[in-house]
């Protein structure tokens, strides 16, 4: 499952530096945590649970960063189920 423009436009934005963010998307529950620059980096994306845990797939993101600061690779690589 790839990730589609709507979800990735909701990762693109800069957040809190190093927190766990929970929202919803859609049907979806999310739950991302960010890098210490607020960049969101592991993403879970789901249903929640009765104990608040999210049940299917998780994400992670692949960044690389030159020492100028830009951009050379940036995508989301499925890590599997979610439990």
């Amino acid at each position: 499952m790839d990730l589609k423009e709507p979800v990735l436009k909701i990762l693109a934005k800069q957040y809190e530096p190093s927190t766990l963010i929970e929202t919803t998307f859609k049907r979806y529950d999310l739950a991302f945590k960010t890098d210490d620059e607020g960049r969101p980096i592991l993403l879970f994306i789901g249903k929640r649970d009765e104990l608040g845990n999210i049940k299917g797939e998780r994400y992670a993101r692949r960044l690389k960063i030159d020492p100028d600061g830009k951009v050379i690779k940036d995508h989301w690589e499925h890590k599997g189920k979610a439990t």
